[in-house]
């Protein structure tokens, strides 16, 4: 714990940077389907990663009526010092209703593609991978022709256990996101590994070739370009289809400060760069998430 908060004092003593032009968000002028979606959320006791990560596309996402839902509660195990997300020892297992309630709330929406996160559970033997095919039987159950997006973590200790789990009942789309180069994994996940989460999405993609694999990461962080390239080369080397990129940005003063902000240009000639590597699709700029527009990914 020491050794991170030297991390974190000797990231907060860099100069911040002033915001460019193209780092603007665009508030509605009428926000009622926005607190629509809050207020189905709050009434089912779901969670959305777009509300406890403070993405910066919630207003556009809602004001669709598109949701990426975090199961498992909304406190993480570990603290990563990029994340907004909760962190500490969460108090229960899971709600045993979860599965149900997200079922029949996107059965409310009439979505046709969902994305389900969730927080690290390193306290759960199998990481919370029971609890995603929990919920993908449920959805499946009551929206049959849905296509379901899961982002999991790292399944750190149980990698093994958690890929015999999904057997049961696989996604469409299997997302893990490798979030920062090999470099730079010690500051930016410091309980993580770089090795375990291409070693995860590589065995997924060996157990399961049909399914499709994906995967994203942060720039701004203070990479360079060779350390960016040959992190989009270990993904696809490891078997993944679609590849996500955005720009890091500072949550609050207490998170990791953006080193850099890359511009328009450089977005485009990155998405170039993936394209020549072999990629099916790739999503890349400045607010681009995960699970941003994933239907688009699917579908088009």
């Amino acid at each position: 714990m020491i050794y991170f908060k030297i991390i974190l004092y000797n990231y907060m003593k860099q100069k911040f940077l002033k915001k460019p032009d193209w780092i603007k968000i665009k508030f509605p002028l009428n926000n009622n389907k926005i607190q629509k979606i809050k207020s189905i959320l709050k009434k089912n006791k779901l969670y959305s990663v777009c509300e406890e990560a403070s993405c910066p596309n919630l207003i556009k996402c809602f004001g669709k009526g598109q949701v990426t839902f975090m199961i498992l509660g909304n406190i993480c195990t570990r603290n990563c010092p990029y994340c907004n997300v909760i962190h500490g020892r969460p108090i229960t297992k899971y709600n045993k209703n979860e599965a149900s309630n997200l079922a029949n709330t996107i059965s409310k929406l009439n979505l046709k593609y969902v994305v389900i996160t969730s927080v690290s559970r390193d306290d759960l033997h199998d990481g919370g991978a029971k609890q995603f095919v929990n919920c993908i039987k449920k959805i499946r159950e009551k929206n049959f022709d849905i296509k379901i997006e899961i982002l999991v973590p790292d399944f750190r200790n149980c990698i093994e256990k958690a890929l015999n789990i999904f057997k049961y009942s696989l996604p469409d789309v299997f997302n893990h996101n490798i979030e920062t180069v090999k470099n730079l994994y010690y500051k930016i996940r410091p309980f993580g590994k770089y090795k375990k989460s291409l070693i995860l999405l590589k065995k997924f993609k060996n157990l399961f070739p049909k399914i499709i694999t994906k995967s994203g990461l942060m720039v701004g962080l203070g990479e360079t370009n060779t350390e960016l390239y040959d992190t989009i080369s270990d993904l696809k080397f490891n078997g993944v289809d679609i590849l996500t990129i955005g720009q890091y940005l500072q949550p609050s003063k207490k998170h990791l400060p953006v080193c850099k902000y890359y511009s328009l240009q450089e977005f485009i000639k990155i998405k170039e760069e993936a394209i020549k590597i072999g990629f099916k699709k790739v999503m890349c700029g400045p607010f681009i998430r995960s699970s941003y527009n994933a239907q688009k990914n699917y579908f088009n």
